[in-house]
């Protein structure tokens, strides 16, 4: 269960791969959102199959139900590494799925929205959250310390206004279309850490540890260009500074709690 779970929502736990179990909680809905994938790139650069059995054969699952069930938008969770030479088999089964909602569309006019996220953070983030990493090791050590290169650029987008874009992707504006969710503009990795510092006063803490990071993009995800997606930037939207005060406050207390809370 979820402890942030209103009073009229259902959960149901399973599996993509459980053909009854998606028909069942697919049945009667009108739209589907379909977030679920093994999207840690370093975890699907070593599970090519299981990459594949998840992200596209779920995926394709979960499109057929909603054919069978007359569901009249199917809204898919994307990457911006679909665009990229990065992200080795996240990347693949990414550029598959879109390829395969594509064509559902064509042959059943199931129609479709993609939305191809950039760089998330806020609220209920955990471990496997890049700037969720960065601050709970800063709070623990004294030192804001980064994986990758110091000449990095993020658009990082808050996880609120992701939502909110999420949702109103549900316009007519945006049926079968590709739209990619990023930050207002992208921003050098060690502007952001710097930010972070003076925010937890550790000017002078922080650290870049450089390797060989296979699978993820430095400068920017473009390299392949799959069907065009169009960029939407919300009119308002959440202070990058605020949102990392706001991600330090959870981590602190409640994103920790909340994590624990969840694993019982």
């Amino acid at each position: 269960d979820s402890p942030w779970k209103r009073k009229d929502q259902k959960i149901i736990i399973g599996d993509l791969r459980d053909n009854n179990l998606l028909n069942k909680a697919i049945a009667g809905s009108e739209v589907v959102y379909n977030f679920a994938a093994l999207s840690d790139l370093d975890k699907a650069r070593n599970k090519a199959v299981e990459t594949v059995e998840i992200n596209i054969l779920g995926n394709v699952q979960v499109l057929e139900a909603c054919r069978v069930n007359a569901v009249k938008r199917f809204v898919f969770a994307s990457s911006v590494y679909v665009y990229s030479r990065e992200g080795s088999f996240y990347r693949c089964s990414k550029q598959a799925a879109e390829s395969y909602i594509e064509e559902f569309q064509n042959v059943y006019n199931l129609d479709y929205t993609i939305l191809r996220y950039g760089s998330l953070y806020g609220p209920r983030a955990d471990s496997t959250n890049g700037l969720f990493r960065i601050v709970s090791n800063a709070l623990e050590t004294g030192v804001v310390r980064y994986n990758g290169s110091p000449d990095a650029f993020r658009e990082y987008i808050h996880v609120e206004d992701a939502a909110k874009a999420s949702v109103n992707a549900l316009g007519d504006d945006f049926r079968n279309q590709s739209v990619v969710l990023t930050g207002q503009e992208p921003m050098r990795v060690v502007d952001l850490l710097k930010m972070l510092a003076e925010i937890l006063g550790l000017p002078e803490s922080v650290e870049f540890i450089e390797g060989d990071y296979v699978g993820h993009y430095n400068r920017t995800p473009y390299a392949y260009l799959p069907k065009l997606g169009r960029k939407y930037v919300a009119p308002f939207h959440v202070d990058l500074g605020q949102g990392l005060m706001q991600l330090i406050d959870e981590v602190r207390a409640g994103g920790i709690i909340a994590k624990e809370n969840l694993e019982k």
